[in-house]
């Protein structure tokens, strides 16, 4: 149950802000206090990976209800939560310290995480075909 939780609550979140930088990266941007301008290039950048990132919280979903993805959901979900504050720690110590909205994001990316992390924890330690003897609950 517990995994099936942390898959919930990463695939929620994913799918969330992939769909709100898809569909409307003028309001999500501006949550972070950047505004964007209407250059087609840039929203486009945008755009493109958040379509991916919806994609991938679709995929952490389905993993709760279909035992053939499990696997491949739980790995989605830890690259994602894990790349993501990866990726603005190394922004952070190249770049500076961002605003105080950025700051938050890095946080709850942290949290998801390592709630992932715990979850998932049996399955990370374990040798390689494994994991489908496990049960799911």
């Amino acid at each position: 149950m517990f995994e099936k939780i942390a898959l919930g609550l990463s695939g929620l979140t994913a799918l969330a802000i992939g769909a709100c930088i898809l569909f409307a990266p003028h309001a999500f941007y501006a949550g972070y206090g950047i505004k964007l301008g209407e250059d087609a290039s840039l929203l486009s950048e945008l755009r493109a990976p958040g379509a991916g990132l919806a994609g991938f919280g679709v995929l952490m979903l389905l993993g709760i209800w279909r035992q053939a993805i499990l696997s491949l959901a739980i790995a989605v979900a830890l690259t994602v939560f894990i790349a993501f504050p990866a990726g603005r720690l190394v922004g952070i110590a190249m770049d500076g310290m961002p605003s105080g909205s950025v700051i938050g994001a890095l946080v709850l990316e942290l949290v998801i995480a390592a709630f992932c992390l715990a979850a998932f924890r049996r399955r990370l330690w374990q040798p390689a075909g494994l994991s489908s003897a496990l049960p799911t609950n």
